[in-house]
C-alpha cells in the first residue's frame, strides 16, 4: 500500500479528527485486530454480534496507532497513548469502502470488476492469471467481496501495480451498485444469472436487475470515451438487446452472435477440459487444467478481458496454463484409499450440476459416490431446484448418490429409480456414523453443498478414512 495521510482520510470520509495530526500517515488498513501492527489504521466495527472498539487497546499495544470509528464509549478511558490518531465517522464500513473509492483513483491501473451468479471466483482467478501475463496484477485477498472485504482487499495494491480484478459479491439489490462504485471499473464482467439468493431478490428477472448494477459505474480509461461490458450470452438474459447502455458489448457463445465463439469441447473430467475458442479470423485451442466443461465459457470471458486489454489469444492461453483457483473448487484430494472432489466453497443448482458430471467423466477403480447437501437461499423455488438435481444426477453414470440435510430430501426423491443407489440422512452426524457402509477403498467422492452446511467437515472424514 502506499502511505495516505490522516489529511486525506478525513477527506476522504468526510471524518473528523478526535485525535492526532492530520500530517502523519498510515501504511496499512486492517479490520482483523489480530493483524494490526506499526503503520496499520485499524476499522473498528461494530456488528450485531461483536464491537471492534473495544479491540482498540489491544491494538495500541501491537503499535498500531491510527483508529477509524464510529464512538468512543467504552474504549477511550482505557488507551493510554498520546501518539494515535482517532478519526470519529458516522459509519466505519462506510466510510472504509469511501476511502477505498479514493484510494484507488490514486493507482494508475485497469480496473476490472466481475460478478454473476456462479462462477466469479473462478473467472476472477482466470483473468488474474491472463492479465498477469503483461501486467503486474491484483485481485481481492481470498474470496473477500462483500462491503469490508473489497475495501480491505484494494489498499494491498501500490503504485506498481497495473491492473486489478476485484469480484463482488451479493445478495440484495444495491449491494453491487454500491460496490461498483468503489471500484468505478473500466471492464465489467457478468458471469451468469442463476439461482442463488432467489430468495431475497424474487425471481430471475431480479438477480438480473441486480447484476446489472454494475453497468452503472462503467467507466472507459484514458483516452477511451466508454467501458466495456463483458459476458457470456444466455439467450435469456445476458444478450446484447438486454445488456445495452452507454458502454461497448462482447459476449462469449457458441454461435456467430458472439465476439468469442466456443466450439469442440473435450472434457477429461478431473484432468480437465480442452476447447477451441475463435475471434475474428483468429482460432486458438485451449487446454485447462481445471475441471468441468462450464469453465469453457469461463476460461473465454478471461480471453475476452485480455484481448480487450492487449493480450494476445497466445499470451492468454499461457496464463490459463498457470490458473490455480482459490478455495475449495473441484479440488481433488487423493489419500492411500479414496480420491475425495472437494467442492465444498458453495453450491447452487447450476454448479451442483456441473460438479456431478465432473465426477460421472472421472476415472477410479471404486464407485462414484455424490455426498450433496443444501442449497440455500432458494426460498420458495428450493424444492423444485433439489429435486432437478436429483433428477439430472439419476441420468449419469454414478453409482451412489448420498443426499444430506432438510432440503437435500427432495435431491434424493429426483435420484430414486435410475441406477444409483440413493441413500437419505438428515444431518452430517447420520452419515458419519453410518459412513463405513457407503464408502470404500478405490472410490471417487464429490462433497459439495452450500457454505452454511459446513460440508468441509465431511471432507475432513473422509480424508482421515
Amino acid at each position: 500500500m502506499n502511505r495516505l495521510t490522516i489529511r486525506e482520510i478525513i477527506r476522504a470520509t468526510e471524518g473528523t479528527l478526535i485525535k492526532g495530526h492530520e500530517e502523519n500517515h498510515i501504511t496499512g488498513v486492517k479490520h482483523d485486530s489480530r493483524e494490526c501492527r506499526e503503520g496499520d489504521m485499524f476499522v473498528a466495527i461494530a456488528g450485531k454480534n461483536q464491537d471492534g472498539h473495544k479491540y482498540i487497546p489491544q491494538v495500541v499495544s501491537a503499535g498500531c496507532n491510527t483508529m477509524l470509528v464510529s464512538h468512543l464509549e467504552g474504549w477511550m478511558d482505557e488507551v493510554k497513548a498520546d501518539d494515535i490518531n482517532i478519526i470519529k465517522v458516522d459509519d466505519t464500513v462506510y466510510a472504509l469502502g469511501e476511502l477505498a473509492k479514493y484510494y484507488l483513483s490514486t493507482l494508475d491501473v485497469l480496473k476490472v470488476a466481475v460478478t454473476g451468479s456462479v462462477g466469479k471466483t473462478s473467472v476472477r482467478d482466470m483473468i488474474y492469471y491472463v492479465l498477469s501475463e503483461k501486467y503486474v496484477c491484483g485481485r481481492n485477498l481470498k474470496n473477500f467481496n462483500n462491503f469490508i472485504g473489497l475495501p480491505i482487499s484494494i489498499f494491498q495494491f501500490d503504485n506498481s501495480t497495473e491492473a486489478v480484478v476485484l469480484e463482488m459479491g451479493m445478495d440484495k439489490f444495491g449491494e453491487i451498485d454500491r460496490l461498483a462504485g468503489i471500484v468505478q471499473p473500466h471492464i465489467g464482467v457478468i458471469t451468469n444469472i442463476g439461482m442463488s439468493h432467489i430468495e431475497n431478490l424474487g425471481s430471475r428477472e431480479g438477480i438480473f436487475k441486480a447484476k446489472m448494477e454494475i453497468t452503472n459505474h462503467i467507466k472507459g480509461e484514458k483516452g477511451k470515451p466508454s467501458g466495456l461490458l463483458v459476458f457470456p450470452d444466455d439467450d435469456e438474459f445476458l444478450t446484447k438487446e438486454n445488456t445495452s447502455g452507454n458502454y461497448e458489448q462482447i459476449s462469449i457463445g457458441t454461435d456467430g452472435r458472439s465476439e468469442y465463439i466456443i466450439s469442440d469441447v473435450d472434457d477429461f473430467g478431473l484432468e480437465g477440459i480442452q476447447f477451441t475458442v475463435e475471434h475474428l479470423e483468429e482460432s486458438q485451442r485451449i487446454s485447462l487444467d481445471v475441471p468441468g466443461r462450464h469453465n469453457a465459457v469461463n476460461a473465454s470471458v478471461a480471453i475476452a478481458v485480455g484481448c480487450a486489454a492487449g493480450i494476445t489469444m497466445e499470451e492468454a492461453q499461457r496464463g490459463l496454463s498457470k490458473v490455480e483457483l482459490t478455495g475449495s473448487r473441484l479440488k481433488n484430494i487423493k489419500t492411500d484409499k479414496l480420491s475425495v472432489i472437494d467442492d465444498t466453497y458453495n453450491a447452487s443448482p447450476d454448479s451442483m450440476k456441473s460438479a456431478i458430471k465432473v465426477l460421472e467423466l472421472s476415472q477410479c477403480q471404486g464407485n462414484k459416490i455424490a455426498i450433496l447437501a443444501d442449497m440455500l437461499e432458494l426460498g420458495a423455488q428450493s424444492a423444485e431446484q433439489h429435486f432437478g438435481v436429483g433428477l439430472f444426477a439419476r441420468g449419469l453414470r454414478i453409482d451412489k448418490i448420498i443426499a444430506i440435510g432438510n432440503d437435500a430430501e427432495h435431491i434424493a426423491n429426483g435420484a430414486d429409480g435410475g441406477m444409483a443407489e440413493v441413500v437419505y440422512f438428515s444431518n452430517k452426524e447420520e452419515f458419519f456414523r453410518n459412513m463405513d457402509k457407503y464408502v470404500g477403498d478405490g472410490d471417487i467422492i464429490l462433497v459439495k453443498g452450500s457454505r452454511g452446511m459446513k460440508m468441509e467437515q465431511v471432507v475432513e472424514k473422509l480424508v482421515e478414512f
